[in-house]
């Protein structure tokens, strides 16, 4: 199996997620906190909360979608017809700074609440997914619980409404904002770069996978 930056960033996480669900001090000392961040500058916290997770349900459900759509981006960010030697960089950049723009808003929200604490990778995870559908628009995603996959470009709108209205509706123990801006995150970052980087066009890819008969990484990759 290839050292990839997917899997050392699932065997990192996984090692101190491990650790925290035995070790509270750990937990504590990574987790996403207002006012930890506001009045202590622990601006760190905007990162290391992706380090940790609730339980192992939550962690694995994170991992296997970051390896899923993680390792295969991480090649075709590789390839000459998107970043070349940059892939690996824009990779890992687009992955930590999911982790920070999908806290943000917690941040303004939350930095004097004591009440308030978030944790998980799930923020760059969405990142992650919304980036390979940026590239693959027709890609099959499955919906939880729901024996059936749809179009990637279907499930992102479908992602982002529900995200949104639970975000807005508040309530539970999920922090679905941090998905929401996750998410967004990661569909303009990929936009903005491959404009700005790439020799691939975003929108002639989008109508060409919407011809084909099943999606296809672009030529190239």
């Amino acid at each position: 199996m290839e050292l990839s930056i997917t899997l050392i960033i699932v065997i990192i996480t996984c090692l101190v997620s491990i650790g925290g669900f035995s070790n509270q001090r750990i937990v504590d000392d990574l987790i996403f906190y207002g006012p930890a961040i506001s009045q202590r500058n622990q601006w760190y916290r905007l990162l290391t909360h992706g380090l940790i997770h609730a339980d192992p349900a939550h962690l694995i459900f994170n991992m296997i979608a970051l390896y899923s759509f993680g390792k295969e981006l991480e090649r075709v960010f590789s390839s000459n017809c998107l970043f070349g030697s940059y892939g690996k960089i824009i990779f890992v950049l687009l992955y930590v700074g999911a982790l920070a723009a999908a806290s943000i808003p917690d941040l303004m929200k939350h930095k004097d609440d004591y009440h308030f604490k978030s944790l998980g990778a799930s923020g760059a995870v969405s990142a992650i997914i919304f980036s390979s559908i940026v590239i693959l628009p027709t890609i099959p995603i499955g919906i939880i619980f729901l024996p059936v996959r749809i179009p990637g470009y279907l499930f992102a709108v479908l992602y982002l409404a529900i995200s949104a209205y639970l975000d807005r509706r508040g309530g539970g123990n999920i922090n679905h904002g941090a998905h929401l801006w996750g998410a967004v995150f990661g569909f303009l970052l990929t936009i903005a770069l491959m404009y700005a980087m790439a020799p691939l066009d975003v929108i002639e890819n989008f109508k060409d996978q919407l011809r084909a008969d099943s999606p296809y990484i672009p030529v190239g990759c």
